[in-house]
């Protein structure tokens, strides 16, 4: 299985950590030197207090942000429910498919899959759908900041009419600027709504789930593009 790693370009710490991580360099032949060993942790390892933190492929989506990297681990292993720890881990390297237009590509699919939700107690109100596809756009190069960020502002406006309405969020989050940020709030967003939009509990956490898996499945199909 392979295991990785996000941060922050520089290899700066997200989601709650400190420091910096030793990161790879690409060599002229296109492969990667890696990483230095990060210093090995010492005591018991425990999830959110003590070891690196590091994700299969199914704890991605959980922690999107600037840079995703390969990574390996020596030694113990602690899993959790969203991430692993570990006890010596370095950086193989980074995941150049994941990059601004990819994660605002991503964030505008995952908000697409479930603007039905708003758009069913909405009909006539196409503002966060023109969001989603100025996010694509703008990700394509078709239109300017400018124009996203009025098409961002529209959507905005939308929420005062349908303030906690499903897409909503995950339409705006979408559009946003910060491609990373929104593929992060776009996806929970997305996850979120298709779960409140189903009937008792356990539907809502199985579409919950379900809409986990497809934001998984989809998120490597744009890393792993050739």
């Amino acid at each position: 299985m392979k295991y990785y790693k996000v941060l922050k370009n520089d290899g700066s710490c997200v989601n709650g950590g400190s420091g910096k991580w030793y990161l790879p360099k690409k060599q002229k032949d296109g492969t990667w030197k890696p990483g230095k060993w990060m210093p090995e942790i010492e005591g018991k390892l425990e999830p959110c207090e003590s070891g690196y933190h590091i994700c299969r492929p199914s704890d991605l989506i959980h922690w999107l942000d600037e840079a995703i990297f390969e990574v390996e681990y020596d030694g113990e292993m602690v899993e959790d429910d969203e991430k692993c720890v570990v006890r010596k881990a370095r950086l193989l390297r980074r995941v150049e498919t994941w990059n601004e237009k990819s994660a605002r590509m991503f964030a505008a699919d995952c908000a697409e899959r479930v603007l039905h939700i708003y758009e069913k107690k909405h009909p006539d109100d196409g503002r966060p759908r023109k969001a989603i596809q100025a996010a694509r756009d703008y990700a394509n190069g078709k239109i300017t900041k400018n124009e996203l960020a009025a098409a961002r502002d529209a959507a905005r406006d939308a929420a005062w009419y349908a303030a906690r309405d499903a897409a909503w969020d995950a339409a705006r989050d979408a559009a946003r600027d910060a491609a990373w940020d929104a593929a992060w709030a776009a996806a929970w967003a997305a996850a979120r709504d298709a779960a409140g939009d189903a009937a008792g509990d356990a539907a809502g956490y199985a579409a919950g789930y379900a809409e986990r898996k497809w934001q998984t499945e989809r998120l490597f199909e744009y890393l792993e593009a050739k």
